[in-house]
């Protein structure tokens, strides 16, 4: 995969100073967006989380259910190409991965069979090979975790809206499997990428997620965002 790739994958704008993106609301309570092809900067003097409330501290509620944003993913117009008889999960690895090979599986005619993942989070390189193990070598990252998500307020949202945001290619990476395992639904106080030379672009993203779907970020995490953010070039 290129950087430019690469970026298109991750890279979402927060304010139309720094990146452009373009969010589109369905209704009050549903909103998505779609990320640019474009280097994230960062306007001296420009506050990347201005827009974002801030609380003191996430609240971890023990009434998460996974099924509450869908239980399984979905072929929906949120993701690159949807409705294509392929579903998010399969869409995301068309995207993120290359050098590629292509197998038709049920109602998907183009699934990536083979390929290659240059993760962001390691910047090692991983095989996948689709097949029973698939899963561990290569998996899908929510960059905001579906149970941080439900506890930030998503478990106010209707079941259209979190479906959505479950499946919302912005918020989706194809990453390396043990590394997204470590992460779990860590916030960014807890768990950032161990490659420090992508905390620009994964801040960057983070914030644009939490803007879109009007989600808080607690006083640690917004720390370590703005931090993040810092890493970024200037524009």
């Amino acid at each position: 995969m290129s950087r430019k790739q690469l970026l298109w994958a991750v890279v979402a704008a927060t304010l139309a100073v720094i990146v452009a993106v373009q969010v589109t609301s369905t209704s009050q309570d549903s909103s998505r967006f779609i990320a640019q092809a474009d280097i994230p900067t960062v306007a001296p003097g420009v506050d990347v989380l201005a827009g974002v409330a801030e609380i003191p501290a996430r609240v971890r509620g023990y009434d998460y259910r996974r099924d509450a944003f869908g239980d399984s993913w979905t072929d929906d117009t949120t993701a690159p190409g949807g409705r294509n008889g392929c579903d998010t999960r399969n869409d995301i690895l068309d995207r993120d991965l290359s050098d590629k090979t292509y197998v038709s599986i049920s109602r998907c005619p183009t699934a990536v069979a083979t390929g290659t993942l240059h993760d962001p989070y390691t910047s090692v390189v991983v095989p996948f090979v689709r097949g029973n193990q698939t899963g561990a070598a290569v998996q899908i990252d929510h960059l905001v975790p579906l149970a941080l998500a439900w506890d930030l307020g998503a478990r106010n949202w209707s079941e259209e809206m979190r479906v959505r945001f479950a499946n919302d290619p912005a918020n989706l990476l194809a990453v390396d499997g043990p590394t997204n395992q470590d992460k779990g639904d860590k916030e960014p106080a807890l768990w950032m990428p161990p490659n420090s030379a992508f905390h620009c672009q994964y801040s960057m993203q983070y914030i644009a997620v939490l803007r879109g779907y009007r989600l808080p970020v607690d006083a640690p995490s917004a720390a370590v965002l703005r931090d993040g953010a810092r890493s970024c070039p200037t524009g």
